[in-house]
């Protein structure tokens, strides 16, 4: 029996400053709208933290530096593949922030991101990004329905 299986690997990273304030992007993509930190897909080959400066670069025109893992999301895709995201922050960046075909990217005092239209599940994961404890989100089925916890 194999161990191995077919796995999609993505990033997302919480930018922020010493202000108080996160960087946030109002996706346009219809499978998964709403307000989230940018970040996107690993390219075949391409080191993690490598994709992760990529993605926000490309996202937002801001090059992040230092990005620190601090936690992962996982599930199962409709094709049988561990969809995983790895989670980043860092409040090292410099350039001029500026929104793709991605979506608007703009910065909010941190406190305020209840207020917005948030990505479904976004606040969840956002307690992963902010916790000391929990490091996993992670979605499975049980008796047929989608269940998830915090780790």
């Amino acid at each position: 029996m194999s161990r191995s299986e077919q796995a999609v690997f993505t990033n997302m990273c919480m930018v922020y400053d010493e202000k108080g304030n996160i960087l946030v992007q109002d996706r346009k993509n219809p499978d998964w709208p709403g307000v989230t930190f940018p970040g996107g897909h690993v390219e075949p080959g391409e080191a993690f933290v490598e994709s992760v400066i990529r993605e926000v670069r490309e996202e937002t025109g801001l090059t992040v530096e230092n990005p620190v893992l601090c936690g992962t999301k996982q599930f199962q895709t409709k094709e049988d593949e561990r969809y995983v995201v790895l989670f980043y922050k860092t409040n090292r960046f410099s350039g001029e922030l500026k929104s793709s075909d991605e979506g608007e990217v703009f910065w909010i005092p941190r406190e305020t991101l209840p207020q917005y239209n948030l990505s479904v599940d976004f606040l969840e994961m956002v307690s992963i990004f902010e916790s000391d404890t929990l490091s996993e989100f992670y979605y499975y089925k049980e008796n047929g329905s989608w269940k998830r916890k915090l780790l």
